[in-house]
């Protein structure tokens, strides 16, 4: 690999984006020696300290070495509130920032997919692409391969309040799992997550690190995209800006966006693909008019229910201490262990708003610890957070560019809590967590809810509290679904409608988020993307 700008030239393959998916990619398109691949990263090396130490996302979010530090616009739905919007920007992306859970989703979501005219998107047709790249601490099986790049391990730590709360969901009507990624992921139990022997493992190093001696792949950091190039219809390249020097490069094969659900459909519309009227408000020649390119944008809002607890250790005390810290310090050093190791959150529950769903529309992200927003401390005194979102929710946003500025951030509106559906969710929500923490097995650590309050209790009163307490659990996606309406912006092998030569491989071709945590369906896609790319230009 070099940064070496003078290596630029003409290439097979001008990927842009090197995150979850962009890692995937280059890996598998430069696996054909014939085949040059330039990847283009708009931040730089992944060589910080905290991206690699599990509990370092507390410092690369919302810190401009290693994160977009996007913000929404504000939120009606959040009573008025704007949120801040972690996207990785740095080697690996948001597999460099992110919670590092492992979470494929449910069967049904990919089935769906299929229902809506994608064809080779089913379960049965994505589950071997998962497998390929899954390297699964407990070994292969029927459900997960071995032999992959992408370590998939067990915590490194337990805590005898999420036990309980484990119990507790039980007593609740919520069953035991050790296994969320069967395809079926009903139940609580702890997540499987992205670590190898207490590191975070990330997609450089496990797609890009591997194969950095490949003479035909050049990755090029501080790349960042300002427009697309064309001949007619045919995308032929990128224009950026690398280390403050202008540049472009040339693609003879073709160009594949892998920016993300923000950046992918942003990079479109500058380049002239989008919203006819959006595109002429900002004085943008219309290349190829697309309406659905920014919009469909869904996100998975977290509603952080927190409680107060008696005679158990969490996590706040532990770090409102000295020498609690200094404790979680040397038991990383020396064993790898710890809280450390941990993952934002440590135990997951998947639960149905209504018994009527055919399939749990709920997933509970529990943590032993408590605090006001994200950045600040912890709060002085015991307590868990109980964080369940919506996993289907109804609501749709939206992804534009404010100028033709590609420095500048484009408005991002995820519209939560725009439906009455997901409203009265987010109130069915809060009370299934209330009656979680009423259960037999958490009673002796007398839990009392402090967020939202118990004060709240008619469903108006429930659903103005999710928009007080509510935060994105960082899964935007669909902003360049494929599919085969109007609003669809790639077809089923993701390919741009209407452009030749140009794919969008990231988490915004999905047409509705899955169940779950959206990082291993990314490197999926990527994974059967890379297929599809060999295959149509074996033909």
């Amino acid at each position: 690999m070099t940064d070496d700008p003078e290596s630029l030239g003409a290439y097979d393959y001008v990927i842009v984006g090197a995150g979850s998916a962009g890692c995937v990619l280059a890996n598998r398109l430069s696996a054909d020696p014939e085949q040059r691949v330039l990847l283009l990263e708009a931040g730089g090396r992944d060589n910080y300290i905290w991206i690699h130490i599990p509990i370092g996302y507390l410092y690369t979010q919302n810190n401009k070495r290693t994160d977009w530090c996007f913000k929404t616009e504000a939120e009606e739905g959040l009573n008025g509130r704007a949120l801040n919007y972690p996207r990785g920007r740095v080697l690996g992306g948001c597999s460099s920032i992110n919670g590092m859970i492992y979470m494929r989703g449910q069967a049904r979501d990919y089935d769906r997919w299929r229902q809506l005219g994608n064809a080779g998107w089913a379960w049965d047709d994505v589950l071997p692409y998962f497998k390929r790249s899954e390297d699964f601490h407990q070994g292969a099986d029927a459900d997960h391969g071995a032999e992959g790049e992408w370590r998939v391990e067990g915590q490194r730590l337990s805590w005898e309040i999420l036990d309980a709360f484990r119990e507790a969901a039980a007593q609740s009507g919520i069953p035991k799992t050790d296994d969320f990624n069967r395809g079926d992921n009903e139940g609580c139990g702890y997540f499987h997550v992205n670590q190898k022997r207490g590191f975070r493992w990330n997609t450089s190093q496990a797609f890009l690190k591997p194969v950095r001696g490949r003479s035909n792949l050049t990755v090029l950091t501080g790349a960042q995209a300002r427009k697309l190039l064309f001949e007619n219809r045919k995308a032929t390249g990128v224009a950026f800006r690398h280390q403050g020097v202008e540049a472009k490069a040339l693609a003879r094969r073709e160009v594949i966006l892998a920016a993300g659900a923000i950046g992918s459909p942003q990079l479109l519309q500058l380049s002239g693909i989008g919203p006819e009227a959006l595109l002429r408000e900002f004085g943008i020649p219309v290349r190829h008019g697309l309406p659905g390119v920014g919009g469909n944008l869904q996100d998975h809002l977290q509603i952080r229910t927190a409680f107060k607890v008696q005679g158990v250790k969490t996590m706040n005390e532990r770090a409102n201490s000295l020498l609690g810290r200094a404790g979680m310090g040397l038991e990383y050093l020396l064993f790898r262990r710890g809280p450390l190791t941990m993952a934002p959150s440590q135990l997951g529950a998947f639960a149905k708003s209504d018994p009527a769903r055919e399939t749990p529309d709920l997933e509970y992200h529990v943590q032993p610890l408590s605090l006001p927003k994200f950045g600040e401390a912890l709060d002085a005194f015991p307590a868990i957070t109980a964080s369940v979102c919506n996993l289907r929710p109804e609501s749709r946003g939206s992804i534009r560019i404010v100028s033709p500025d590609p420095f500048e951030a484009p408005a991002i509106r995820p519209n939560y809590l725009s439906t009455p559906g997901d409203r009265l969710v987010a109130a069915a929500s809060i009370r299934l967590t209330r009656k979680i923490m009423a259960a037999p097995a958490l009673a002796k650590y007398r839990p009392h809810e402090f967020r939202p309050g118990p004060e709240a209790q008619s469903e108006d009163d429930l659903a103005k509290a999710a928009g007080d307490i509510g935060t994105t659990i960082f899964h935007p996606v669909g902003t360049a679904k494929m599919g085969k309406d109007d609003t669809a912006v790639v077809d089923e092998r993701l390919r741009v409608r209407g452009i030749e030569g140009l794919r969008v491989v990231d988490a915004s071709v999905m047409p509705a988020i899955t169940s779950g945590n959206t990082n291993a369906p990314t490197i999926m896609i990527a994974e059967k993307a890379s297929a599809m790319i060999r295959e149509d230009w074996r033909d």
